[in-house]
């Protein structure tokens, strides 16, 4: 037994060793994921009360300047956002009822309290004056860029409104919205709706998949609502009624939760506070703070995108309308009623048409995309590319919010001999209850410079929803997965690399139609065939690569029905578009289900037969989450990346020189930097979509 005790400890000093980076140990700790809902509540008392003190001073001062004013409210920022982001992310993730319940009041708690903070006179008088005097030859851009952010966000929240009434009617409003879209948020987290069928209802659906779902004692399987469940059987199911019963029932999964009057809501609150504050309407309010500028800007963008694409799009619809005939025909299937291309056939004959005319078997590649390998090899390609190093905690040290959560010290190698810390990075990559029910980056914490000099180091996960190991297969990721996770690391680089003086500018705290840029960047990689080959690895045997035929396969159908796909994206665009330039009017009056049913259908050109009337916005977490009149921004992001690739990294993908100059230029900078001066300064000329045009098949 001492003997057994021995090497048990000497398996774990190697092990500590091997976390710790050759014995380096992070300059700062991980956080703690062992709060209890009492000390959540307690913490988001002790925010409130820290930083209205901190305010009280400010509005004191008799002779403000940049140091007693902006640097003052920088510091408190600073500080108190590395704890508001992981009271708030325990409501996405964690397994706890309580914790998720006192994570939810606390932030309303604080949303509220920081909607009344930003509407003080007496802090905005000061505020004003040091920014009228403010010392600009002195101060480096970083520090005005601050000001100017700070003095603007007073004036957005109302205090450049004359009539006390009125502002206090805004913040009211802003208020109530604040609410509104915390309970939206709630309750699609929460949802945990199902469907039951027979096997021989989910007939086609692989095997792999029906693993996942629950058999009931009735004898059927259990498919829930999350990615990894509806995702086969809509590709899969032969049935069409079992399709058709799939996208109603996830179109409405939220429906009955109340989510439907809360989207309506907030658009009434949003209309009525941006015409309070001048606005011509709440897109105008958004996008002033945005590369785009206007709702002008953005329906022209999306619109002219639109414009290239509809036809190409009226072809593939025709195109796997014909494929259902023929299939339909082919299996001896009835006809009746399937007389046009339904909006739950898409998924099925898009993949139909991948595995007959391209030879692209989802489930077959899968197999060489086994998720522990293929996160190893993702890491390894992008610590070669951007010179850094992820080291995974395995030791006593863990701390995590749940078992399948993975922890990583993340280290910069740019020096070889002197690798310096980085930040702290998770993976949370599967589903169960309660939890965030995509795939996204949650910035735990931001990357700043203390007064004295000294860093603070970011702290970001990734949250994704990838099918869990069965007894006989580890989980494996489909293609579109695999891009998926590398675009969220995109985002979790982002952050981690970001070297900004002050956490309002640190990593992807960007403007929002640029944010996306970095992660559709790394989506590229993906379709990349020395890449693939290097990334996979068959799950029984991972020395056998993905063969020649098949990633060709792949990649030459990476823009089949590529058209209906990006007008899929402007559905959403142009909807979320749409709601947002209401007048309070027109918001109060529009029917928010006829517009999404109606532009899903005017636009994909695939129709919804007898349901007419689903509420797939009930659950659209974007316009309800920091998206709101932002859609559009994964397509105009799209054509940055796609410019920064083509020039700079499609000719040598892995080329460490072009990787550690992005890394410097782009990501590491941030927000400090406007971001057209960014992409500037790393493509040596203005950014055009000539590219993102190019990639699209479409003539400018």
């Amino acid at each position: 037994m001492r003997r057994l005790a021995q090497l048990a400890t000497r398996l774990h000093q190697q092990a500590r060793l091997m976390n710790t980076m050759s014995g380096r140990i992070a300059p700062q700790k991980a956080p703690s994921w062992t709060i209890t809902a009492d000390e959540i509540s307690k913490q988001a008392d002790k925010i409130i009360a820290e930083n209205r003190a901190v305010d009280d001073e400010i509005a004191k001062e008799t002779t403000p300047t940049f140091e007693n004013v902006f640097l003052k409210a920088a510091r408190i920022e600073d500080e108190q956002q590395a704890v508001i982001s992981p009271l708030t992310f325990y409501q996405r993730v964690s397994s706890d009822a309580s914790l998720r319940e006192a994570s939810t009041k606390a932030e309303e708690l604080l949303e509220n309290y920081f909607i009344e903070a930003g509407t003080r006179e007496d802090v905005y008088r000061n505020i004003r004056k040091a920014f009228e005097s403010l010392p600009r030859d002195k101060l480096d851009a970083e520090s005005i860029r601050f000001a100017e952010k700070v003095e603007k966000r007073y004036r957005r929240n109302g205090l450049g409104l004359e009539d006390k009434q009125e502002r206090d009617r805004v913040t009211a409003l802003r208020k109530e919205l604040s609410s509104v879209c915390i309970q939206f948020a709630k309750n699609l987290d929460s949802e945990n709706g199902y469907l039951d069928f027979t096997k021989e209802e989910l007939a086609g659906v692989p095997e792999r998949a029906l693993g996942q779902f629950e058999e009931q004692s009735d004898g059927k399987l259990r498919m829930t609502f999350k990615m990894p469940d509806v995702q086969p059987v809509l590709k899969y199911a032969r049935n069409s009624a079992t399709r058709k019963r799939v996208f109603v029932g996830y179109e409405n999964r939220c429906a009955e939760a109340g989510n439907v009057e809360l989207v309506e809501k907030a658009i009434r609150l949003r209309a009525e506070i941006s015409k309070a504050l001048g606005y011509k309407h709440h897109a105008d309010y958004v996008l002033e703070e945005r590369m785009a500028k206007n709702g002008d800007t953005v329906k022209a963008f999306l619109e002219d995108l639109r414009g290239k694409l509809d036809q190409k799009g009226k072809e593939e619809v025709e195109g796997l309308f014909k494929l259902k005939q023929a299939y339909l025909k082919e299996q001896g299937l009835p006809t009746e009623g399937e007389d046009k291309l339904w909006a739950w056939d898409t998924r099925f004959y898009d993949n139909l048409l991948l595995e007959r005319e391209y030879q692209v078997d989802d489930q077959k590649i899968a197999e060489y995309f086994p998720v522990e390998q293929t996160v190893s090899g993702m890491l390894q390609l992008f610590e070669k590319l951007f010179s850094l190093e992820f080291s995974e905690v395995t030791d006593e040290s863990k701390s995590v919010w749940h078992p399948d959560v993975r922890q990583y010290s993340v280290w910069s190698t740019e020096k070889a001999d002197e690798p310096s810390f980085v930040g702290w990075f998770y993976l949370d990559l599967h589903p169960r209850p309660n939890k965030y029910g995509h795939a996204a980056n949650f910035s735990l914490s931001k990357g700043y410079h203390k007064q004295d000099g000294t860093r603070v180091y970011p702290v970001t996960a990734l949250v994704c929803n990838f099918s869990k190991p069965t007894a006989t297969t580890p989980s494996l990721l489909k293609h579109d997965e695999v891009t998926t996770l590398f675009h969220e690391l995109g985002h979790g680089i982002h952050d981690l690399v970001g070297d900004a003086k002050f956490s309002r500018f640190s990593g992807n705290s960007v403007d929002w139609d640029f944010v996306e840029a970095p992660s559709q960047m790394l989506e590229f990689w993906t379709w990349d065939r020395v890449q693939l080959k290097a990334l996979s690895g068959h799950y029984k045997n991972p020395s056998e690569k993905l063969d020649d035929k098949l990633i060709d396969s792949l990649v030459k159908a990476k823009h089949v029905n590529g058209a209906l796909f990006v007008l899929r994206q402007l559905h959403f665009g142009l909807f979320d578009l749409t709601l947002h330039t209401s007048t309070p009017e027109g918001a109060s009056s529009i029917d928010v289900c006829e517009l999404w049913n109606n532009l899903r259908q005017k636009i994909s050109h695939v129709s919804q037969g007898d349901q007419q009337r689903v509420h797939g916005y009930s659950s659209f977490g974007h316009i309800m989450g920091g998206y709101d009149a932002g859609y559009y921004g994964y397509l105009w992001s799209e054509v940055f990346a796609t410019d920064m690739f083509y020039t700079r990294f499609k000719a040598n993908p892995v080329d460490p020189a072009v990787g550690m100059e992005y890394r410097n230029k782009v990501i590491g900078r941030g927000g400090s930097v406007d971001q057209t001066n960014l992409l500037r300064d790393f493509l040596g000329r203005e950014p055009n979509n000539q590219a993102f045009l190019q990639e699209l098949g479409i003539s400018n």
